[in-house]
Parts: structure tokens; sequence; C-alpha cells
């Protein structure tokens, strides 16, 4: 009975206060995060295809029933399929412990939790985007995004 309380204490703590981050500080974030943030892309994108290619096999086993099936093609399946499945959770790993959020890992859009004007809010970036300049505040999302200067016109202008 202890052990299950002691268990249910543990469940119970508090999360650590959520990391703020500066305009500077996100930037800086953002570029030593995107290589990672590309890796679990590309990473993720080749699990599905092996996933798909698993699954076919699986289902021509079972409609065929005593088909022969391919062990050694299938076993370096596998074997890539858990080294990519590492390396995702790995580069995953890596970007959530800076205090980033990863929101859309298909499109490579991450959120630097923030404050503008009292306001909690995210600075957001989506990948192929030059450097941070949207934020959204923290119930609204992607489509919600207002630039974090008006007059920022885009890539290559250096307002920020």
């Amino acid at each position: 009975m202890a052990d299950e309380d002691d268990d249910q204490e543990q469940d119970e703590s508090p999360e650590p206060p959520q990391r703020l981050f500066t305009l500077t500080e996100a930037e800086r974030t953002r570029q030593e995060l995107e290589p990672f943030l590309v890796e679990a892309m590309d990473s993720r994108k080749k699990l599905s295809g092996l996933e798909n290619e698993l699954a076919a096999v699986a289902a021509r086993i079972m409609m065929m029933g005593g088909v022969i099936v391919p062990y050694e093609k299938l076993a370096a399946v596998r074997l890539q399929h858990n080294q990519l499945a590492e390396t995702l959770k790995s580069a995953l790993n890596r970007i959530l412990e800076t205090g980033c959020l990863i929101k859309d890992l298909d499109v490579g859009l991450l959120d630097f939790p923030a404050v503008i004007n009292q306001q909690d809010v995210y600075l957001c970036w989506k990948r192929g985007e030059d450097r941070i300049r949207f934020y959204h505040r923290q119930d609204e999302g992607f489509a919600s995004r207002k630039p974090l200067d008006p007059r920022d016109l885009g890539p290559g202008d250096t307002i920020q």
C-alpha cells in the first residue's frame, strides 16, 4: 500500500516552469536545432516508408497463408526501422530539452515560449523561413501568426 502512495505522490509532482525565450535566444536556439529538425523530419519520412513495406509483407502473409517469408530481407528492414526510430527519438529529445515545442513535424514548425506585452506567446518559426519573424498567442495556432515587427517586409529585411 505504501508503495502505491509513493507512486501517486511522484506522479503529482509539479512540472518544471516553462522556459521563456527572448527573440535573440530563440533565434540562436533555432539555428542550433535546425539540423536536428531536418534529421527528425527525414527519419520520420523514411520510417513511414519502412512501416508501409512491413505492413505490405504482413498483409501478403495473411492473405496467402503459406507464402515463403523473406526472413533476411525482413530482418534488415526491421533493423533499419529500429535505427531510424532511435535517430528520430534522439533528435526529438534534443529539440524538446531546450524548451522549444515541436508543433508540426511534417512541415517543420517550432514554437518558442515567450512574453510580449505581458502576454504569453509563442515565437513561431517554420522550416524554410530565414529567421523567426512571427508570433501568436499560446491559445492560438499557426493561422493566427502576426509579424513581430509590422515593418518586416520578409526575407532579407534586417528589421527585428
